[in-house]
């Protein structure tokens, strides 16, 4: 339920501002207590008029506007805001929040604001394809706690047809009402997160991993503090900063991840295993760098504790969560992986298929629980699917507390 929530929208300069007076529209008629911000740009789309009139609230535009009773009108709004919309929200917004850029009245409430962001991009698929634009929501999301909702794909204003159209207004007040239903469900509850790859050890200067980049475990460990966990988060080597509020634990190797995963596993409630673990390693580790033979040379493997099926044995009361990144069959191994290992819930995807595999900004996959449910995730940003994750979690230490 929205009533009486405080949410601030901030709506950027792109031809998708004139869908965030039907947003504004919606969240009134949800109970919201609704205040605009619309920056300079914006303002060549849609009247200020306009929504000052959706939202029953004068609107705000210009940074340097004569206060009203003496509060200065960023800080006064920042701290007002339970939640921020930025609706749509441009590459050139995304890019100087990223940055810290605070040069209008907009990025610096955002700034100056300790309330839930809510991102919902808008722009050119091209744009938004942009390795830069991809960085900069990186980096908002999983260091800065930002949540990104779309971008939907389809006819664009420009001409073009791909990823890049902004949300409906109906499917974004949908997904903050799930959120604010969401917000502290996991206070009281310990989760233990793992990310990333491992490396196995050739010698001091090679080794065996995969292209896991962590984001999908960082993301998860992020919405999950969010919510008011506890969250601890076992990672193997990436570029990523630990979200907030998150006990960071690095490792490297699959021993040393297992190693780490049992010394917490007694204090969790929560266990979601997202790592892409090395399921063998080099039988020897050479202390000095391997030298170039004209012959070729064999590796002996061994195999690495399998960490998700000792947990499994040593469950208890626990909720256990698995993923399976598969090639082919991604359903039947999945099924055969939560059966084996006395999983709660499986979280599958098909890691041949663009915008699901390693290092992907996006995921989409099947939902598998140990009740036979089956639920399908179309493609999103890791940090939604990260929450719908979670609320499936929920429901199951839900069941437990009744």
């Amino acid at each position: 339920m929205l009533k009486g929530k405080r949410i601030l929208v901030g709506i950027c300069g792109g031809i998708a501002a004139y869908k965030s007076a039907d947003l504004v529209s919606r969240l009134k008629k949800k109970g919201a207590c609704v205040k605009v911000i619309m920056t300079k740009n914006a303002g060549e789309f849609i009247t200020p008029i306009t929504l000052a009139s959706l939202s029953g609230n004068k609107v705000a535009t210009d940074m340097f506007s004569c206060p009203q009773d003496w509060d200065i009108q960023h800080i006064s709004l920042a701290q007002w805001a339970e939640y921020i919309i930025i609706a749509p929200a441009t590459a050139n917004f995304i890019g100087k929040a990223a940055s810290g850029i605070a040069d209008d009245l907009l990025t610096t409430t955002v700034m100056a604001s300790k309330a839930m962001v809510i991102a919902v991009p808008a722009m050119n698929t091209n744009m938004y394809n942009n390795p830069i634009v991809g960085r900069n929501i990186e980096s908002l999301a999983t260091h800065n706690g930002y949540l990104f909702f779309g971008p939907a794909s389809g006819h664009l204003a420009c001409g073009d047809t791909g990823t890049g159209k902004m949300e409906e207004p109906t499917a974004i007040v949908e997904y903050v009402e799930r959120l604010t239903n969401a917000s502290r469900s996991y206070e009281g509850k310990t989760v233990l997160v793992t990310a990333g790859p491992t490396r196995e050890a050739l010698d001091p200067v090679r080794f065996l991993t995969n292209g896991s980049s962590g984001k999908m475990g960082y993301s998860i460990a992020g919405a999950a503090a969010a919510r008011g966990a506890r969250v601890i988060l076992i990672s193997g080597p990436t570029h990523l900063q630990p979200p907030a509020s998150v006990e960071f634990v690095p490792v490297v190797s699959a021993v040393d991840m297992y190693n780490a995963v049992m010394d917490s596993y007694k204090e969790c409630d929560i266990v979601i295993k997202t790592a892409a673990v090395s399921d063998y390693r080099p039988a020897v580790a050479y202390n000095h760098k391997m030298k170039k033979t004209q012959n070729e040379i064999s590796l002996d493997m061994v195999r690495n504790p399998d960490i998700l099926a000792q947990l499994g044995k040593d469950k208890g009361k626990r909720i256990l969560v698995g993923f399976a990144a598969e090639s082919i069959d991604i359903i039947e191994y999945a099924k055969d992986k939560i059966k084996k290992k006395n999983l709660d819930m499986i979280v599958a995807n098909d890691i041949t298929q663009e915008g699901a595999g390693f290092n992907s900004n996006t995921n989409e996959g099947f939902i598998l629980d140990s009740n036979g449910g089956m639920e399908q995730l179309t493609r999103m940003d890791k940090m939604e699917m990260a929450n719908i994750i979670l609320d499936k979690i929920a429901c199951l230490f839900g069941k437990d507390n009744q």
